[in-house]
């Protein structure tokens, strides 16, 4: 068994008050590989300075199929439009979550009211309405957290924590506590912004730190919190998983042909098959499933010389269409290693989908929080770190070439080379749900 893929993540969004204070099914014709095992995620701590509903968790939302997949689609459209945005704003490696994204801006919307709110469903893709979207992501969160069978913290972990962070004295109302309780499981944590705001910022990368296992040590840059802040949403996901079967424990060098030229970057591989393929026309992927079963890896590897109008003419439906395929092989995969990092200011982001009013403090309409108009949205921060990678791996003296097989789906045994820009996902197999996407236009940055 070989070591797989990490990945980290934080996000939060930041208020700032005008006023005072107040098992994976099998492919088709695919066996599976054997069964593997997983760990449930670590409770949560929680600081001592918590105001709570008295409501507890849902534990049991009643959520029909129909809104358990109206969400993934809707989530899905939501991260390709982020994905579309964030490539427009540059030519690199991009990795993000649009799960915490999603979820952090979920309980910013559920205070939202007016304009505002309909302008948040808009851009977020939010389609259900609130009394069914928020039981709707209040089971995909607990389905995220459901451990595989056979759960190991040394195979797979996975964990998600919400936290709201309020001015002392500022007043929430009962309504606003409790639906953060029922379908997020968050509560309010109080902090003295406008005495305060580099300890509250702190406490607030600590929170950050403890439920990313230290790899986000500092999301909130100095002088990112003044005096002005009155509230912090702030959601937290840590993944760690390892493959089902990945790659073998040396990885020579190879070519990967980058935008600005080939460079030259350990080739991961593995001498038997190690991944499911399909593909169409202008267009391959490979999937690598985690040990335990229920989440995997997915590359999507355009053809040669047409990576960016493959970005370009990209859409919701057709990505759905690409991640879900009707006719696959067990095939070998060799891929480059990689690790990176992205930060993001997310407010312009959201302002081009069209939510703009939240970022408008004349505008602004967030009464559903604390029953007046005096919050508005200041800043989005978003960080990913992602590092793909095999047990042992060092630099290899060896030098070997590659180059990028055409698969035809009804050939067993294919050789997939992924030596150019690709797209992944991270995603979640029972719920469809993608935890993490992004491209690698040049693994050795």
């Amino acid at each position: 068994m070989t070591r797989a893929s990490h990945l980290w993540l934080a996000a939060t969004t930041m208020l700032v008050s005008c006023g005072g204070v107040g098992s994976p099914p099998p492919a088709e014709g695919v066996s599976p590989p054997p069964d593997g095992g997983a760990q449930a995620a670590d409770a949560v701590s929680r600081p001592a300075n918590e105001i709570r509903s008295e409501k507890t968790r849902n534990l049991a939302p009643v959520v029909g199929l129909d809104d358990a997949a109206q969400l993934a689609a809707d989530n899905l459209a939501f991260g390709l439009d982020l994905y579309g945005q964030l490539r427009a704003r540059g030519a690199g490696n991009i990795v993000f979550s649009q799960t915490s994204i999603s979820l952090a801006l979920a309980m910013l919307y559920g205070g939202a009211a007016g304009g505002t709110a309909a302008q948040m469903a808009t851009a977020l893709h939010f389609t259900l309405p609130p009394e069914r979207l928020h039981p709707a992501f209040d089971a995909l969160d607990l389905a995220l957290l459901t451990p595989p069978v056979g759960a190991d913290a040394s195979a797979f972990r996975l964990a998600i924590a919400n936290s709201t962070w309020v001015q002392k004295g500022f007043a929430f109302l009962p309504s606003y506590l409790d639906l953060l309780a029922e379908n997020y499981d968050a509560g309010l944590f109080t902090e003295d912004f406008s005495a305060a705001p580099e300890s509250a910022r702190a406490d607030i990368n600590r929170w950050v730190s403890e439920q990313t296992e230290n790899l986000i040590p500092e999301l909130l840059d100095p002088e990112s919190i003044d005096a002005r802040t009155r509230l912090v949403l702030a959601n937290a996901v840590y993944f760690h998983g390892i493959w089902w079967d990945g790659f073998s424990p040396v990885s020579p060098d190879g070519v990967f042909h980058a935008p600005g030229g080939d460079v030259t970057v350990p080739m991961m591989s593995n001498p038997k098959d190690n991944a499911i393929l399909w593909g169409d026309v202008g267009w391959t992927c490979a999937r690598l499933s985690y040990n335990g079963g229920t989440t995997s890896m997915i590359v999507l590897v355009p053809d040669a010389g047409t990576f960016d109008a493959f970005e370009r003419g990209l859409t919701a439906s057709s990505l759905a269409g690409i991640l879900a395929p009707s006719s696959t092989i067990w095939g070998r995969l060799s891929m480059p290693r990689f690790k990176f990092s992205t930060a993001l200011l997310l407010a312009p982001v959201l302002e081009q989908l069209g939510m703009t009013d939240a970022f408008d403090a004349a505008l602004a309409d967030f009464s559903g929080m604390d029953g007046a108009r005096d919050l508005s949205v200041s800043e989005v921060v978003h960080q990913a770190v992602i590092a793909v990678d095999e047990q042992g791996t060092t630099a290899a003296a060896a030098t070997g070439t590659t180059g990028l097989v055409t698969i035809v789906i009804d050939t067993p045994g294919q050789l997939f080379v992924v030596d150019r820009p690709f797209l992944f996902f991270i995603r979640h197999n029972p719920t469809g749900a993608i935890l993490f996407q992004g491209r690698v236009v040049d693994p050795s940055r």
